[in-house]
């Protein structure tokens, strides 16, 4: 069952699992993307139950899937469901979905993602600006997403390297 757009609920602190790709989504890629994550929410159910969920694709390059477990909570089960679509997706486009060793950030206007050890050098030496915004795969709620997924550099993960 899909959280429809209009319940939404900002202070609702909807679960969220957030799908990092290394690069933008093409249009064609997008769409059909959008399509099988339709279809997949439609039906995902934990135990036989309907799970009340939804996705948006956040900048052209992040899906972001939210569940509202005070309905009724994903099992082991139905994240497995999730990550079986999302692994096929990943194969199919190789977007590097799975992919945790990279950095995402927003550099004058335009998100770049580098692997994680080149965006340290690129740190460190100054080639990297620390003027940036850089995104955080770790947020776990929907409020924690809303205003902690892209931070300034010096309160972000990265001010720390």
């Amino acid at each position: 069952m899909k959280i429809e757009e209009s319940n939404i609920v900002e202070t609702n602190d909807y679960r969220v699992i957030i799908y990092p790709a290394s690069r933008p989504f093409e249009t064609k890629e997008a769409k059909v993307i959008t399509e099988k994550l339709y279809d997949f929410l439609a039906g995902w159910a934990a135990h036989g139950k309907p799970l009340s969920s939804s996705f948006k694709i956040e900048k052209n390059q992040f899906i972001i899937i939210c569940v509202d477990e005070e309905k009724e909570m994903a099992s082991g089960c139905s994240i497995d469901a999730l990550g079986k679509i999302m692994r096929e997706i990943d194969a199919e486009y190789q977007l590097g979905l799975f992919d945790r060793m990279k950095a995402s950030f927003v550099e004058n206007g335009t998100v770049k993602t580098l692997k994680l050890q080149e965006f340290k050098s690129k740190l460190r030496s100054g080639e990297l600006s620390k003027e940036i915004e850089v995104f955080d795969f770790s947020k776990n709620t929907y409020l924690e997403f809303l205003s902690n997924f892209l931070l300034p550099f010096g309160r972000s993960w990265a001010s720390s390297i």
